[in-house]
């Protein structure tokens, strides 16, 4: 069985541990000899390198005592903020914050429940085969820690990834690709008060090319949005430079390059018209997680929520995750939800019995 005390114990030191992107030693080092006690070997790739980090993706092995084929399973160590000095709360079987930060389930919850998951096998003797574990870095701020990680240290080819909210039983088999938009106008200075005719509005440029765009949803695979824009000095000037920063995202690869020629399309007409210039820059932050039906991950994941007496429910989720990293790197990968609520808020919070869920869920899985 799982041992309730101790996995809420081990969630509550963990979510203690301040861990902002980049800052994720503290954790590791608090993980190593956890794992070590635990007989699992350790090693810790160089993403941290990559990324600007404190430490890398810590990395376990779980030696198997059967045959079969090796499985992953990862959670990320780094929290949004406000995430520094946190101080968890228990009623009524729901753990939360005092209120003025985040929790860290997001995603502390999926390390504790990995954790308590390995101290069930070997508690109760029960066959597995090789279990790889990577606690990655990064993961908020652009999953730089999928991104960089050494897959030469973890010899898998099946990941789960314990980082989606929804109840124990939901898998992630669909997000989307997103692409970021970043549009810089130049026009011509002006005072806007004696002389306005010989100046070029960049605001106006870019204003224009935000009305001529397909934006939010745009149609069932695909949204859109303009997230900030800045430009002009002085309300006397007419501005000569504007940068709006902008974003797509699709489950289909194609419509989304459709919408990124679209969006470009519409800030060089805006230009154009207005007699300026517009440079375009765009970058892909993540691929699309599109898990075909007959993925072995997949159909394990559902034949162990089922032996648990678990309503296995296949979903699709709007933002990205080390699934969609992993995913574009070749490997069968799945996003599993793990029970936390209101993530990413001072709200956030996580119920006991989905903690119990999660480790039973991945302690079934680690037996596949």
């Amino acid at each position: 069985m799982i041992d309730e005390q101790r996995l809420i114990d081990t969630f509550f030191e963990l979510v203690r541990i301040d861990s902002p992107s980049f800052s994720e030693n503290d954790v590791a080092e608090h993980l190593r000899p956890v794992l070590e006690e635990l007989g699992l070997s350790i090693t810790m790739d160089n993403a941290g390198d990559a990324c600007g980090g404190n430490c890398g993706n810590l990395i376990a092995h779980f030696k198997g005592n059967t045959k079969g084929e090796a499985i992953a399973f990862s959670a990320h160590m780094d929290c949004v903020p406000p995430c520094l000095g946190v101080e968890p709360v228990m009623d009524d079987g729901i753990i939360r914050s005092k209120g003025d930060t985040i929790l860290g389930g997001d995603d502390k919850a999926g390390i504790a429940a990995i954790i308590e998951a390995i101290r069930h096998l070997i508690e109760n003797e029960i066959s597995h085969p090789d279990i790889y574990v990577v606690f990655s870095i990064a993961e908020e701020s652009g999953m730089h820690g999928a991104k960089n990680l050494d897959l030469k240290k973890v010899p898998a080819k099946r990941f789960a990834i314990l980082d989606c909210s929804g109840p124990v039983g939901t898998i992630i088999t669909r997000s989307p690709a997103k692409i970021d938009i970043t549009a810089t106008f130049t026009g011509r200075a002006a005072h806007a008060g004696f002389e306005p005719e010989k100046g070029i509005s960049a605001i106006n440029m870019a204003a224009d090319a935000i009305l001529r765009m397909k934006l939010l949803r745009v149609d069932e695979d695909t949204t859109a949005n303009v997230g900030s824009i800045q430009g002009g000095s002085a309300i006397n000037i007419v501005p000569e430079s504007c940068s709006l920063h902008a974003e797509t995202r699709s489950y289909d690869p194609e419509k989304l390059q459709a919408q990124v020629d679209h969006m470009k399309e519409c800030c060089r007409t805006a230009a154009d018209n207005y007699g300026g210039e517009v440079s375009l820059e765009t970058d892909q932050l993540y691929p699309a997680l599109n898990v075909p039906q007959d993925s072995a991950m997949l159909q394990e994941a559902i034949s162990a929520c089922e032996s648990l007496g678990v309503k296995p429910s296949l979903e699709s989720s709007g933002g990205g995750s080390d699934a969609n990293i992993l995913a574009g790197r070749g490997i069968d990968v799945i996003n599993l939800g793990i029970g936390m609520t209101s993530a990413h808020t001072t709200d956030e919070h996580i119920a006991v019995e989905d903690l119990i869920g999660s480790a039973m869920l991945v302690a079934e899985l680690m037996k596949s």
